[in-house]
């Protein structure tokens, strides 16, 4: 089963304000806070949305079917989002508007490197940027009528999404004894903090990739983080 591209220009009458109407994305996220955010973008938009939270689910997805636009986050937890890139971009047929999305420096040039169309800088909160950027990744050739206006409201993820990734990084804490699911803990909650506006979170974070960067694992970095989560999963609870 696929999305082709031509049903959507044919159904393309997009009214005023859903400049996506009809066009179908893949989300390759792990963050529910995250997807959150673009669930709410897409809706808005009118395009319909399917997420995967892995490299793993991301290609049963695309053995099934073909989306409109792929947008793939860089940080995974069963590997870089950039290989899914790669190999989304060999495709044939390819899918028309491949993005890659990422609150890490230099994460763009990586992306475009490995093929992605275009690139979503994190945190995306804003609609206008978000339809804007997806349209110019769509093929000129399309024939695809761009946004008559841009909308100026900026996307509110629920809290509770929030409130699910930390519980979920608290649950890897707890239980992780090796570098790799440290690494990944590090990286995943650098992204949230840094979409959640959550400077002390994300500066802890940082620090403790930058305690794996030097190969000798300290205890301090891994505290102060498990601290910081306790506290937001407490003080969430209190409403």
């Amino acid at each position: 089963m696929a999305d082709d591209l031509s049903d959507f220009i044919a159904a393309s009458g997009a009214p005023a304000g859903r400049p996506l109407q009809g066009l179908t994305v893949l989300l390759v996220e792990d963050s529910r806070f995250a997807c959150e955010a673009m669930r709410l973008m897409c809706q808005r938009s009118g395009a319909r949305l399917r997420r995967a939270d892995c490299l793993r689910s991301a290609r049963r997805h695309l053995q099934a079917y073909r989306p409109t636009v792929a947008i793939v986050d860089l940080g995974l937890p069963d590997g870089s989002g950039l290989e899914l890139i790669r190999d989304i971009a060999a495709m044939c047929p390819r899918v028309p508007a491949l993005l890659g999305t990422s609150g890490e420096c230099g994460a763009e040039g990586a992306a475009r490197a490995a093929g992605a169309d275009g690139f979503l800088a994190k945190p995306v909160e804003s609609l206008a940027a978000f339809q804007r950027t997806v349209l110019a990744a769509l093929p000129a050739s399309a024939g695809i009528a761009r946004a008559s206006r841009e909308p100026e409201d900026r996307i509110a993820p629920d809290p509770l999404a929030l409130r699910d990734d930390l519980a979920r990084a608290a649950e890897l804490l707890g239980r992780a004894s090796d570098a790799a699911t440290l690494d990944y803990v590090a990286q995943f909650l650098s992204g949230l903090a840094r979409s959640a506006r959550d400077a002390p979170l994300q500066a802890a974070a940082e620090a403790l990739a930058r305690d794996g960067l030097t190969g000798l694992r300290s205890r301090a970095p891994v505290n102060r983080v498990s601290t910081l989560v306790r506290d937001r999963l407490t003080a969430s609870a209190r409403f």
